[in-house]
């Protein structure tokens, strides 16, 4: 356990990030998650309007330093593209 003044307060600060960190987290993998579902129920105006505030959710997330950009672009793509191939069946 730390002793030091400083030491202490980094230890209260990561907690309250650690917490913080984990609901930006729970908050985006749940989007993605309901948004998956759509597309696995061929819903695509459900799917779309979905797909929307999940982009804006994984980019919150990902300016918040809680997940990588990187990672944050390549689900958003792969979400899109899922989307995507869903409308365009259904427009077939």
């Amino acid at each position: 356990m730390a002793t030091h003044k400083s030491a202490l307060k980094r230890t209260r600060q990561s907690k309250l990030r650690r917490v913080r960190n984990l609901s930006h987290k729970t908050r985006a993998r749940k989007v993605v998650k309901d948004l998956r579902t759509a597309v696995a129920q061929n819903n695509a105006d459900q799917a779309l309007e979905r797909l929307n505030s999940a982009v804006s959710i994984l980019q919150k997330t990902a300016s918040k330093g809680v997940i990588h950009k990187n990672k944050a672009s390549r689900t958003i793509s792969r979400l899109t593209r899922q989307v995507n191939r869903l409308s365009s069946e259904k427009k077939s």
